[in-house]
């Protein structure tokens, strides 16, 4: 699908439109130290930026023209509408009702036609693909398109450039781009770390594809969070997770929001759920690292989640 030079490459194209992110090394009582790798401060409030303007910068004048068009449970949706901003293009980004008001205000904030479809990922992308064929615009997908997964992975070049010591990273799973990308980059890399891979319980897209020995579509999704509600991942994401991933661990709906209250009372941190799942993925114990091992998470998105459940809890 790709490889360490096509994310060299996405890096190189994106530099002038995306933010270097900083690497926080904290201790977040009861959790060990970790290295948070903040792409809540990305362009966008979430890595999606780093795909999105790697899509769109390989885009010719009449594809510009024609536009863009994807479907996101929230924060691709927000990248490709802020990419398509900067860039002059118009852009159409189908949502799911589950989707969190807030981030589809954003979405036609930044100028994008906003279309409701469906209850799930999956069936505002089949809205997405079928509009994208009417109108003959560009269609952008979140985790299968090569070049938004390259641009994912540039995350794991500046997770090693500034902590080439880093022995494992832990990153959160909707449809695996983010995976991906950071997969194919750090152990190519950094031949043995270690890549785990987060998902919710009730979505365990790509758990239950690695336990079948190939991809599978959910029965049913019961997670709360849309960002992380991909009932079915790509096949080639699969077949390149399933040989860079050391595992996938399962999360709850509530170890998210413990994560992100943790992240915004102890650090100032405003991590949406999906932005606090590898966090979560230590604080519930899903992966527990050894004495020693140094960890980055990936808090890989923005939202007002731990505030709101610090407030509702008062002083």
């Amino acid at each position: 699908m790709i490889t360490l030079a096509d994310v060299q490459a996405a890096a190189r194209r994106i530099a002038p439109f995306v933010r270097r992110t900083p690497l926080f090394r904290v201790a977040l009582p009861p959790l060990p130290e970790l290295a948070l790798k903040l792409d809540t401060l990305q362009l966008s409030g979430s890595f999606k930026a780093r795909g999105a303007f790697a899509r769109l910068t390989l885009l010719d004048a009449d594809e510009r023209r024609a536009g863009l068009v994807t479907a996101s449970g929230g924060n691709h949706g927000i990248a490709v509408a802020c990419a398509a901003r900067e860039a002059g293009v118009p852009a159409t980004v189908f949502v799911p009702r589950s989707v969190h008001p807030a981030k589809a205000e954003r979405i036609r904030r930044y100028g994008a036609r906003l279309e409701v479809a469906g209850t799930v990922w999956d069936e505002a992308n089949l809205a997405a693909l079928a509009h994208a064929a009417a109108a003959g615009a560009t269609y952008v997908h979140p985790f299968a398109d090569p070049a938004v997964a390259a641009g994912q992975g540039t995350t794991a070049l500046e997770i090693l450039a500034d902590a080439p010591e880093v022995d494992t990273i832990l990153v959160a799973i909707g449809g695996g781009g983010l995976a991906s990308g950071v997969a194919v980059a750090a152990t190519a890399l950094k031949p043995g770390i270690r890549i785990v891979g987060v998902e919710p319980t009730g979505a365990p897209t790509l758990h239950a594809s690695l336990a079948a020995g190939a991809v599978v579509t959910l029965p049913a999704i019961t997670t709360r969070v849309p960002t992380l509600a991909a009932g079915r991942t790509d096949e080639r994401v699969f077949a390149l997770l399933r040989d860079r991933l050391d595992r996938v661990v399962l999360i709850e709906d509530s170890d998210m929001e413990a994560a992100a209250r943790l992240l915004w009372d102890e650090a100032g941190i405003a991590a949406d759920l999906s932005g606090a799942a590898a966090v979560a993925a230590v604080l519930a114990g899903a992966y527990r690292p050894a004495p020693g091992e140094r960890v980055a998470a990936i808090v890989c998105g923005a939202g007002a989640d731990g505030i709101s459940a610090a407030a509702a809890a008062g002083p």
